[in-house]
């Protein structure tokens, strides 16, 4: 496994991987921009069909929607087969069982090589919600991986594809097809044994839970270093409770978040949960050298995992998300030691007494945003 930082490392490679193809490359991502360094994965997506490979990408209804008119003619041309995970259509978006996205971003190449992690196909310089191009690259890891991960990537991302096809062919009447794709739609996923590498999934049948356990329970077993980078940070009671518990045994616990920020309300929702935190001696840090888009963490710099979860209602409750977990001091050490420099190079610790002082206009904004964010988790009928 080798750790990939940025859109930089990770497309060089996906293209490396794409142009060798022979036979199948499968593509989910939320978002798919094809501005930058993203055009530089489509075209490997267009030279590998062009040769003869069957190549399957799946997109998000809101994070990429319809694909722009001259990329969806090229792909169209070259044979890529392209879906939309659940379309956002007009108002149904704001339904809650409709925030239920494919927030994945994995690969897999010839069952031979594949790509998990939080990255989009996004260049690092580019942001949908800034003009121009940021001053630096945005912060996000991914994993490349070798070996029996391969098979049990290439079993979740077959499972969803057929799924998605039988969803069509119920909606054309295609009864017969639909049946088909539902019945190879029917693997079993188990998670490795314990002390392996991981695949972990979330989603809303077999795998509610499993991301934010594996959390939880890396957490109680730590000795003594915890670092966790996420771009959005809103655990429930039971992941906060392992923080908390964590550092008051002695633990350091570290927490890199966002200081530039994306969406407002997710960020001041976070901000409510500090003063806990910070009381049992966690250590916070807000990232504003760039966007901060990673969701990983690393354990006594042995155990890690990197891949598309945050923890937040969002991933945690609702969307699709794929994990790379592993005991691998190696990987785990070269994790810690990138996050270690961008807090030393990018970020500013949150002081307690500052926070604690801020005004109450500030802490009124924190409340509310919470709030909000609280009552989006009610309308779900979920607990968390």
């Amino acid at each position: 496994m080798r750790l990939l930082i940025g859109g930089v490392d990770l497309f060089a490679a996906m293209v490396e991987a794409m142009d060798a193809a022979q036979h199948e490359v499968l593509l989910e991502t939320y978002i798919f921009d094809f501005a930058g360094s993203g055009a530089d994965v489509g075209q490997a997506l267009v030279r590998a069909g062009q040769r003869g490979v069957r190549v399957c990408v799946v997109v998000d209804g809101v994070g990429t929607g319809e694909l722009p008119a001259l990329w969806a003619q090229r792909f169209d041309q070259a044979g890529v087969q392209v879906r939309v995970f659940e379309p956002a259509v007009g108002l149904g978006f704001w339904l809650p069982h409709r925030w239920r996205r494919m927030h994945r971003k994995l690969c897999v190449v010839d069952c031979a090589v594949a790509f998990c992690g939080g990255i989009n196909i996004l260049d690092d310089y580019l942001d949908p919600h800034v003009d121009g191009l940021l001053k630096f690259p945005r912060l996000d890891y991914a994993v490349r991986m070798q070996g029996p991960l391969v098979d049990a990537a290439h079993d979740t991302m077959t499972q969803l594809w057929s799924r998605i096809e039988a969803v069509r062919d119920l909606r054309s009447q295609d009864l017969s097809r639909a049946i088909d794709a539902l019945r190879s739609a029917s693997q079993k996923l188990h998670l490795p044994a314990r002390d392996e590498t991981q695949l972990v999934l979330r989603d809303n049948v077999r795998h509610r839970t499993h991301i934010e356990r594996t959390y939880r329970k890396a957490i109680g077993a730590a000795r003594h270093d915890i670092l966790v980078a996420n771009a959005y940070f809103f655990p429930g009671l039971r992941l906060r409770r392992a923080l908390v518990m964590a550092a008051r045994r002695g633990v350091r616990v570290r927490l890199l978040l966002q200081g530039q920020y994306e969406y407002f309300l997710p960020y001041r929702a976070a901000r409510q949960l500090y003063g806990q935190l910070m009381a049992a001696g966690v250590e916070i840090y807000e990232y504003h050298a760039s966007f901060l888009h990673a969701k990983v963490a690393v354990v006594d710099g042995k155990w890690l995992t990197v891949g598309s979860s945050n923890l937040d209602p969002f991933s945690l409750l609702l969307a699709r998300e794929a994990n790379v977990v592993a005991h691998n001091p190696p990987l785990a050490q070269a994790l810690q030691a990138s996050l270690t420099d961008a807090i030393a190079q990018g970020a500013t610790r949150v002081d307690p007494h500052a926070y604690l002082s801020r005004g109450w206009r500030e802490r009124l904004v924190d409340a509310l945003a919470s709030a909000v964010l609280r009552f989006g988790v009610f309308l779900t009928g979920k607990r968390y």
